[in-house]
């Protein structure tokens, strides 16, 4: 049963129960100014004692987050992934040290959020915010919070520090293709990475884990079911499950891969010596070509060429849901949010159209 305790102007509740070891615990929380808030406050906990989802434990929320990521979300991921959520550990343990779990709140997490917002981009306070918001919602699951402080906050960001999404425009990739396709032999495997990029929009670790079992060139089918880590050298699930997918593809691209097969290897583009070009070596050659072709672009690698592709399907007014579905984005939300700087160049454009077609009325 719970016990209560008037303690000057608030109230004090507790309640116990004993663990698997025969051992009793105890839980308390006092502040409460009302019997019946405490009384609320204890009847959770009870219904939680049946759950087995009580402690009595109060780690701070550094320590809890740790646990919690170490726990359920860095085991099985990406490399890369490991790192962003390993970075943001190091975030909560600089910035809230020892404050405990049970005393974070909703002004105290958006000071924090104003704070670090001041020197990140847009995407980077949204990808931890979500890390954050997703830990708390197993911690109210979990019984070891009754308050979610991630709940209606707002984001800040710096604007300065975020990247316009790069792509090549129509002209720019027809330039390119045409350069990279020139005198091209089997031994420029990086040339053909690049090509498949902009004729698929495909991740640079899902090309690199291309093997020809998974080109069906009768019905012109690539089939997207792993992806290679170019950090440990491992053949591993692809980014989500939405990215297992099938793209349709161009005889184009399929006549210029089949070029690869003089290689003799079972990765299509795995070099006569049996190793897989690295992103190193693809960000070269790819920097090479645009340089050679005088095309000037900030910050564009191979990831961008994915955004080529996009680019290149939404100006020839291919539906973003097709186009979704063959990124392999779990949900068109996602894709409208990841090209939302792209599709305002497109609705300004149709903009124009529409006023140009209005003044000859």
């Amino acid at each position: 049963m719970a016990h209560f305790e008037k303690r000057g102007a608030t109230w004090r509740a507790q309640v116990s129960w004993y663990d698997d070891q025969g051992k009793r615990r105890f839980k308390t929380k006092q502040g409460f100014l009302t019997k019946s808030a405490a009384r609320k406050w204890a009847n959770e906990m009870e219904v939680a004692k049946d759950d087995n989802k009580i402690s009595d434990q109060n780690p701070t929320f550094a320590q809890a987050y740790e646990e919690y990521t170490n726990t359920y979300k860095i085991p099985g991921k990406a490399t890369t992934t490991q790192r962003r959520y390993n970075y943001s550990i190091t975030i909560v343990k600089n910035y809230f040290g020892n404050v405990k779990l049970t005393k974070m709140n909703r002004q105290r997490y958006q000071s924090f959020l104003n704070d670090y917002g001041k020197n990140h981009a847009k995407t980077t306070v949204r990808l931890l915010n979500r890390y954050i918001k997703a830990f708390v919602h197993d911690c109210l699951s979990d019984k070891l919070i009754t308050n979610n402080f991630t709940d209606r906050v707002n984001l800040t960001w710096n604007d300065s520090h975020s990247h316009k999404v790069q792509y090549l425009n129509y002209k720019e990739v027809q330039k390119l293709l045409e350069s990279l396709e020139s005198n091209i032999k089997p031994t420029y495997i990086s040339r053909y990475m690049i090509i498949t990029a902009i004729y698929t929009g495909m991740r640079i670790g899902e090309i690199m884990a291309l093997k020809w079992t998974d080109i069906d060139f009768k019905k012109h089918l690539i089939k997207v079911t792993k992806s290679y880590s170019y950090l440990d050298g491992k053949i591993k699930e692809p980014k989500t499950e939405s990215s297992k997918r099938v793209i349709r593809v161009s005889e184009n691209l399929l006549d210029l891969l089949k070029q690869l097969k003089a290689n003799h290897q079972k990765f299509v583009f795995m070099t006569q010596s049996g190793k897989i070009i690295t992103t190193t070596a693809a960000n070269q050659t790819l920097k090479k070509q645009l340089k050679k072709l005088n095309i000037s672009k900030n910050h564009f690698h191979f990831h961008s060429l994915r955004h080529t592709h996009v680019a290149l399907l939404l100006f020839k007014g291919v539906p973003l849901y097709a186009i979704s579905k063959r990124l392999g984005h779990s949900s068109m939300s996602m894709t409208a949010s990841v090209y939302a700087y792209m599709l305002d160049e497109l609705r300004q454009q149709s903009d124009d159209q529409i006023e140009e077609v209005l003044n000859q009325i």
